[in-house]
């Protein structure tokens, strides 16, 4: 084994002990460590060689973050990339690529288990032949704010969907022997004033929401880290925040991991008691909290000196469950042709028909003339931008610098493209048509083209991108008026949406068909292209509320949005509980498209709902039925409908289905009890008050569906 990563010569070490827990290994160890090998785990460095970080040892992975091995002790060194869609590029400083997955709400919008967890297996594993074994992905933040430039990178606005997607992520990148995080922890809704916001919420709001959603994905995925967050909540920092990270992480969840901060998150050393137990990226914070001044206070107070041991247990202990001491990466080529299989699976199970009145999808392949309009389509497909920046080995396809002060700021604010054509994979979908392609700048240009076409494709995308949110939710570039002119000109026109969240459609009666393709990564030029000459049947469905107007949305201004740069501010929630979907639902809203919406090339039928109620956890059981004539994918999503106390909207679980042209399945979910459930703080638990609940099998949040009901006893659960 190498000098740093590996163990020393001699005797075997008793830890290296596969066969006892990994509790039993990080205490073998801990007994064993000196006060400055301890320090050496619990704060590093940011390891990209340019600006706050200069210099980097050579042993380090250019990548997010590095902490060196212990090579007496066999502890490797932790070598940290961020992959929320892939490993990042870095704009191209380790002279390597990697396998662009599509925009985590289009695994959230496959609504398939299995797939995320393909799909976080596939990350896992180029990250483990990069030299990796850390990665920073794991995203399960709600989407609450469809703004927010980083919605891209998170799953749902629902806390179930959010836990059970992420969790699957998290254990297909672990079971590759990486150690994957759960981030942002909590309430990192918006990218505005992310370090400097306050969000005010109360424990019910919180719990039965965002904490929820990350209290199903620990438990679904068992993640080695949480990673806390820049903002404020009540009053306190994320990373120093007593209430989140001990009182009920640590102690209600009994989670065993390590707390690691965000870069640059960190502002004291009181935070180690607090519940923080690594500073990470050093470089961006004001001083090292967790070196020189944690070493003094550890001597000389033995509150900081039990949780300094805490502390270094604890990352320990992960780093043995999770596999990092058994089997260290090794660097080498991956199978690349796989990679972008599953890529491609996962964009096509993403990709969401929103409308087709007249049945102009699919397309026929003997069409005659096809005009190709827009977002750069003859060469390449967008990606979103910030920390989770991906590229192929041979860089993007395009690059376009959207303004920046600073290098560090250049790093952030570029829009890249995948090269990936549509272009290229439509002609090979329709050899024998007349394809023409106009790039879009010139709304009378695209319209004449599209006048003398049989059909029309307008790509149009949004980029977005950490550290920046949306002003509206608009089409940025003049992009809905080029839509408007081109489908005047020809209402045969099938708009494609590459977007990081929801989108305004004012053009929407005008057109033929559209279909939101999210960011669609290494294969999307090819995943659309089979999606829209019917290839793959489309499946996804919403995994967030497109609004009708920037009015008829919960929060109409973003927070902080007209104040000066650097001005702290409070963000209140008056939806509190009612998140997305929910929040609609309770105040008559009606949105663009509904939370849980997707069409089909074929129909879907719901019936026979059946419920079993015994026990805290119900079994509802119905059949789907595919009454067309083309095999495609069911998503029916239970939800429950009212409770006792009135109407209260809530997904209680869902099942996708494949079923062939007039085939019947019998499926059954079992119902998450917390979601029936309110916070109680009377008694710190989880209560379903006694009485008569109102479910229904549906095909999406605003489908009425299939009904029953089912009696509840009084019940009451521990955190």
């Amino acid at each position: 084994m190498a000098t740093e990563p590996g163990a020393s010569a001699g005797a075997p070490l008793p830890w290296m002990n596969a066969a006892l827990s990994a509790d039993q290994r990080a205490n073998m160890v801990l007994a064993q460590m000196t006060a400055d090998e301890k320090l050496s785990m619990v704060h590093g460095i940011m390891a990209i060689p340019v600006g706050p970080a200069g210099k980097i040892p050579a042993q380090a992975e250019i990548g997010a973050g590095y902490f060196p091995g212990i090579a007496r002790l066999a502890i490797p060194a932790l070598q940290e990339t961020d992959g929320a869609v892939g490993i990042a590029y870095l704009m191209g400083m380790r002279k390597d690529g990697a396998t662009a997955m599509p925009a985590t709400l289009a695994t959230a919008a496959g609504w398939d288990k299995q797939l995320a967890y393909d799909g976080g297996a596939m990350i896992g594993r180029e990250a483990w032949s990069k030299g990796f074994n850390v990665l920073l992905a794991g995203g399960v933040n709600l989407t609450r704010e469809p703004r927010n430039g980083r919605n891209f990178e998170y799953l749902s606005e629902d806390p179930l969907l959010s836990g059970v997607l992420g969790g699957e992520q998290i254990r297909g990148i672990q079971d590759q022997k990486v150690l994957a995080t759960v981030k942002h922890f909590a309430f990192n809704h918006q990218e505005t004033g992310r370090k400097i916001l306050d969000v005010k919420i109360t424990d019910a709001e919180a719990r039965e929401t965002e904490l929820l959603a990350f209290q199903i994905a620990i438990e679904r995925g068992k993640p080695g880290s949480v990673l806390c967050s820049y903002n404020k909540v009540n009053g306190s920092y994320a990373c120093e925040n007593d209430a989140l990270l001990n009182d009920v992480l640590k102690k209600d969840w009994a989670y065993p991991g390590w707390v690691m901060s965000d870069w640059g998150a960190v502002h004291s050393t009181a935070a180690a008691l607090k519940g923080l137990d690594q500073q990470s990226g050093e470089q961006l914070d004001d001083k090292i909290h967790f070196g020189d001044p944690l070493r003094q206070a550890a001597a000389s107070d033995t509150a900081y000196a039990t949780r300094l041991d805490d502390m270094v247990r604890r990352i320990l202990r992960s780093m043995f469950a999770v596999g990092l001491f058994d089997r260290p990466p090794v660097k080498g080529a991956s199978d690349k042709a796989a990679n972008e299989a599953v890529a491609q699976k996962v964009a096509e199970q993403g990709i969401t028909l929103l409308t087709n009145p007249r049945n102009i999808l699919p397309l026929a392949k003997s069409a005659k003339s096809i005009a190709i309009i827009g977002a750069h389509a003859d060469i390449a497909v967008l990606s979103g931008g910030g920390s989770s920046q991906v590229a192929p080995d041979k860089g993007p396809a395009i690059t376009i610098p959207l303004g920046a002060a600073t290098p560090m700021e250049a790093f952030w604010h570029t829009a890249m493209y995948m090269p990936s054509s549509p272009l290229k994979a439509i002609k090979d979908k329709a050899p024998d048509a007349l394809i023409s392609y106009d790039d879009g700048s010139y709304p009378s240009s695209a319209a004449a083209l599209a006048k003398r076409s049989d059909i029309v494709i307008l790509f149009a995308d949004k980029w977005m991108g950490e550290s920046y949110d949306a002003a509206d939710l608009s089409l940025p570039n003049g992009q809905d008026a080029l839509i408007a002119a081109v489908a005047a000109a020809n209402p045969n026109t099938i708009v494609v949406l590459e977007t990081g969240g929801p989108v305004m459609m004012p053009w929407l009666k005008d057109v033929g068909a559209v279909v939101e393709a999210w960011y669609p990564g290494a294969k999307g030029g090819e995943a659309i292209a089979n999606i829209l000459f019917g290839d793959v049947n489309p499946s996804g469905h919403l995994p967030m509320t497109f609004p009708a107007a920037m009015d008829a949305m919960p929060n109409a201004k973003l927070f902080g949005q007209d104040l000066p740069k650097g001005t702290a501010f409070d963000v209140r929630y008056e939806e509190g509980k009612d998140v997305g979907y929910r929040w609609y639902a309770r105040h008559g809203v009606k949105p663009l498209f509904p939370f849980g919406y997707g069409l089909s090339y074929t129909s879907f039928r719901f019936g026979n709902v059946k419920v079993k109620a015994t026990g805290q956890a119900p079994v509802v059981t119905f059949t789907v039925t595919n009454d067309g004539k083309r095999a495609g994918s069911a998503v029916p999503q239970l939800y429950l409908t009212d409770r006792p106390g009135g109407a209260d909207q809530r997904l209680l679980g869902w099942e996708r289905v494949d079923l062939a042209p007039g085939q019947s399945k019998t499926v059954s979910v079992t119902i998450e009890p917390r979601i029936l459930a309110n916070w109680d703080e009377s008694c710190h638990c989880w209560h379903i008050p006694a009485g008569r609940y109102g479910v229904a099998i549906s095909a999406s949040a605003a489908d009425a569906g299939v009904g029953a009901t089912m009696v509840m006893k009084d019940s009451k659960r521990r955190p």
